[in-house]
């Protein structure tokens, strides 16, 4: 017998919660992502330098398109270094009001796809095995899948890639537990 996405609710809730006070507990106490960022050498004319920027997303150098990377002047500017990929945040206060709410949305989101996946996959009174599988496969991929782009692309060290897709595989488990628990 097949399972409505809507008899999901419950696993789809909770799991986005579980994910949403795990991952607050890994960033707020376990501080192993504290050594994902490093002070800049100078960091006060850095930060004079970047006072008139708008929040966004920087290259340095900066080349609008491939035949400007293509350029000998940006070629150069390349060499000598230092090339950056650098995002400016909104100036003033930390609160983090709005972030937690996109989190809190992005965990049930991807709760919802975990149960879409599920409902034409699993049937009702599957073993708890089967649904952690399915369920932690898509949550595993949700969460970490994309974390390795990071640094094949932009990047970033992978010491911190292997925290971010380590934070993803524990999202994911957790989610396939709640899924594995409150399938109908």
């Amino acid at each position: 017998m097949n399972v409505s996405l809507v008899s999901l609710w419950l696993p789809i809730l909770a799991s986005g919660v579980v994910v949403f006070i795990a991952s607050s507990l890994i960033w707020m106490m376990l501080n192993y992502h504290n050594s994902d960022w490093q002070e800049l050498p100078d960091e006060d004319t850095a930060r004079m330098a970047l006072r008139s920027a708008a929040p966004g997303k920087y290259s340095v150098p900066y080349a609008a398109t491939a035949a400007d990377r293509k350029s000998a002047e940006w070629q150069e500017k390349f060499k000598e270094g230092p090339a950056a990929i650098l995002t400016v945040l909104p100036h003033g206060s930390l609160a983090m009001g709005k972030q937690m709410v996109q989190w809190i949305i992005y965990c049930l989101a991807i709760s919802f796809l975990v149960a879409y996946v599920a409902t034409v996959t699993i049937s009702a009174g599957a073993e708890y095995l089967k649904v952690f599988r399915v369920a932690g496969t898509v949550a595993v991929l949700a969460y970490a899948g994309a974390a390795p782009m990071r640094s094949i692309w932009f990047g970033q060290p992978w010491s911190a890639t292997v925290k971010d897709v380590l934070d993803g595989v524990i999202y994911g488990l957790l989610t396939a537990g709640v899924f594995g628990w409150l399938w109908p």
